[in-house]
């Protein structure tokens, strides 16, 4: 078989916005596959073979076909190196741990040169995968090695890196699945739920809400033991030393078995248990002090029962999990430390990822040592045949126990959090049944965590997953809040940003907060802050995690659209001028009407249902955009008996225009007169169809009529000459 020469790139860009793909941000590549372009799948022998080989989840790939294995009928009665290229993309990120299914080619009309686009959650993971999956192409079709263990290694590696981790995830598709947009705000977990104004922030199990004096009293042992008392919840008795000799001391007035813990850890490190001898007590009390930031530890009564973390979000459990003792069995040869490798860690649940519910068990560790030497043995020793050995005696919190809560034992657990003051916490209590009032069986609350873990609960080893993420979401919107704030978005050529800024001031004399982003600069109501071009989708962003910003216009054009996508996910408002300037588009091969309106139409799709597109109805182009929206669609043109018009209003629906030189609002046989266009400042009238369209995006949004008639009075169409 003669080798392929290899394909180029010629461009590849993360779409991080809406665009011509898809609502979600995309990896977009340009292709040159060159002599591929007359060798499609099903002329290169072996080379489907190979494929399937390396990649047997492409058998789920229903492609266009539309059922399990669609993509590999395809690939047998023949495809092209772009539509393979997006495939293999998808499956490796998959096989990363990244799960995503969107993908397209197509063709851009030019010999051997294609557009491919495919989703992913992170672009450096995309670009990753676009790298490995082009070079395992090429490894296929000409049959050369390829090592796609150490390729999926260095990709699941990328996601780990890269990638929200899977609590933050998890509450993000919670969001999304309530229609609530979210930016993240650094390469770690710290994101944004909602847009402006409206916005709430979390970073996994913490929000905006979570109480720094919470988290503080939660960290400090002894006082929240002693607000929980004094407030009638169960806790063991105890207290705080800051000696050994003093341990022991407290630990034969309490009465043994005794516990030994920080008072300033959290998450059980440090804390060893079950404690019979001065021996025992003064070793934990070196761990204790070891983990925590002083040499003060807390001596507590040993409860005696099974661990319990119930997930505590707002004023309710939503969720509870059981801890296991750990026991290895000995065969003679082996020691504790390889028995620990082959009889727990090798449990699919245990890793050291956020991936895992369980982490992996090191006898190394001084917590398990001090258990192994009260037993007689070391991490080295081997134990005899058949001989049982404790590991841990706590701890391994991954079973769900949540529907066997009693309510007694979850108002308690409840009230704790409220007590320290945490809007999520993570309860940790012991206690033999928890069917069972605690009262009953002397079990007792040992600990409030702030940022409590949740993989525990979405992703339990036993039991029913819980949609926790859900809960928090819940928790920090109320019902029917989006978190949304209204945005507008203008696309189009003719008079953008006047329409962008003068709909930012029509909305700003309602007394709201409002940031436009056009490309004169970026403003924060009246004040332009940037005189740089802000059409981009950075400069949007601003907008967005802006939390004094009530509303958003945002001006765009058919360039940024193709480049980067739009800056936000959806609009209330959608007006659309023009489609004008296709030359300019050539570099993108959007070289016909079709192409251009293909870009357009992304303006109106992304359209709100309660929302509308604001469609200039001069424009044939533009109005035939109108079928498109989710949301209503309000014309405007000068000539009220323009076609166009007169269809939609005889709908009962809305248009604006001119006649007798003054704006008029109509929806069906009602009219609005507004001010005369003389009324208006010279250098915002010279754009008649522009202030139409600005009219009409501020009626969608409910400015009332005065006040648009004051605004338009107002407005100076000059930019400010001030800028910061």
């Amino acid at each position: 078989m003669n080798k392929k020469n290899d394909i180029k790139f010629l461009r590849v860009s993360h779409l991080r916005g809406p665009n011509i793909w898809t609502y979600r941000p995309v990896i977009e590549a340009w292709l040159d596959i060159g002599e591929l372009e007359d060798c499609p799948s099903n002329t290169l022998p072996g080379f489907t073979e190979r494929l399937v080989a390396w990649l047997p989840g492409l058998v789920e790939h229903h492609c266009g076909v539309g059922h399990r294995g669609g993509f590999i009928e395809r690939l047998e009665s023949g495809t092209w190196a772009g539509h393979i290229l997006e495939h293999i993309v998808l499956e490796l990120q998959n096989l990363a741990g990244m799960k995503t299914g969107f993908g397209k080619t197509r063709s851009t009309g030019e010999h051997g040169i294609y557009k491919m686009a495919f989703r992913t959650r992170d672009e450096t993971v995309g670009r990753a995968a676009l790298e490995a999956g082009h070079a395992l192409m090429m490894a296929a079709i000409n049959d050369t090695p390829f090592d796609l263990p150490a390729t999926v290694a260095h990709l699941t590696g990328l996601v780990d890196r890269w990638c929200l981790g899977p609590s933050t995830a998890h509450i993000v598709d919670a969001a999304t699945d309530r229609r609530i947009p979210s930016i993240r705000l650094t390469e770690g977990n710290l994101v944004q739920l909602g847009h402006g104004a409206a916005q709430r922030r979390i970073w996994t199990a913490e929000t905006d809400r979570t109480s720094a004096i919470g988290e503080g009293i939660a960290s400090d042992k002894d006082l929240t033991k002693t607000l929980l008392a004094s407030c009638g919840v169960p806790v063991p008795e105890g207290a705080l030393v800051r000696s050994a000799e003093a341990a022991w001391e407290e630990a034969q007035d309490i009465g043994l078995p005794a516990v030994v813990k920080p008072v300033d850890g959290n998450h059980g490190r440090g804390v060893t248990l079950n404690l019979m001898s001065e021996a025992d007590v003064t070793a934990a009390y070196a761990i204790a002090s070891e983990a925590g930031d002083s040499n003060a530890v807390l001596v507590e009564r040993f409860i005696p029962g099974n661990e319990h973390r119930l997930l505590v979000v707002g004023r309710e459990v939503v969720a509870a999990a059981r801890g296991e003792s750990l026991w290895v069995t000995g065969d003679g040869k082996s020691t504790v430390l390889q028995l620990c490798d082959s009889q727990i860690n090798t449990d699919p649940r245990r890793g050291e990822s956020e991936e895992h519910p369980l982490g992996r068990v090191n006898p190394h560790d001084h917590e398990i040592m001090l258990d192994l030497k009260r037993q007689g043995l070391t991490p080295g020793s081997v134990p005899q045949a058949g001989q049982k050995v404790l590991i841990q005696p706590n701890g391994n919190v991954a079973d769900d126990v949540t529907d066997l809560v009693h309510p007694e034992v979850a108002h308690v657990a409840a009230l704790a959090a409220r007590v320290v003051g945490l809007d999520i916490a993570g309860i940790d209590l012991v206690c033999e049944d928890i069917s069972r009032p605690l009262a009953e069986q002397r079990g007792a609350i040992i600990e409030v965590n702030s940022s409590p873990g949740l993989l525990a609960h979405i992703k339990p080893a036993k039991g029913t997953p819980r949609n926790v993420g859900k809960a928090i979401v819940d928790n920090l919107f109320a019902e029917g809040e989006t978190g949304r704030i209204p945005v507008v978005g203008v696309t189009g050529t003719l008079g953008a940003s006047l329409i962008a800024r003068l709909v930012g001031c029509l909305v700003h004399i309602t007394g709201k907060h409002v940031g436009v982003a056009n490309g004169e600069g970026l403003y924060l109501d009246a004040r332009r802050v940037t005189n740089k071009d802000a059409t981009g989708f950075d400069a949007g962003q601003r907008l967005l995690i802006n939390r004094t910003v009530q509303t958003a216009v945002f001006e765009s054009n058919a360039r940024t659209i193709l480049a980067e996508g739009l800056p936000y996910d959806r609009c209330l408002v959608g007006i659309v001028t023009d489609m004008e300037g296709l030359a300019e588009l050539d570099e993108f091969y959007v070289r016909d009407e079709d192409a251009q309106y293909n870009v357009i139409r992304s303006q109106v799709d992304v359209v709100l249902p309660e929302g509308a597109a604001v469609l200039n109805a001069a424009n044939e182009r533009v109005a035939a955009l109108a079928e498109l929206s989710d949301g209503r669609v309000i014309f405007y043109a000068l000539d009220e008996t323009n076609p166009v018009m007169a269809e939609h209003r005889a709908k009962g629906e809305r248009i604006v225009f001119v006649r007798d030189n003054r704006i008029v609002l109509a929806e069906g046989s009602e009219e609005t007169i507004l001010l005369e266009l003389s009324k208006i400042q010279p250098a915002t009238v010279k754009h008649p169809d522009s202030v139409l369209a600005a009219v009409a995006a501020a009626w969608a949004l409910g400015v009332p009529s005065d006040l648009i008639c004051g605004g338009l009075r107002a407005f100076d169409a000059t930019p400010k000459k001030t800028n910061y």
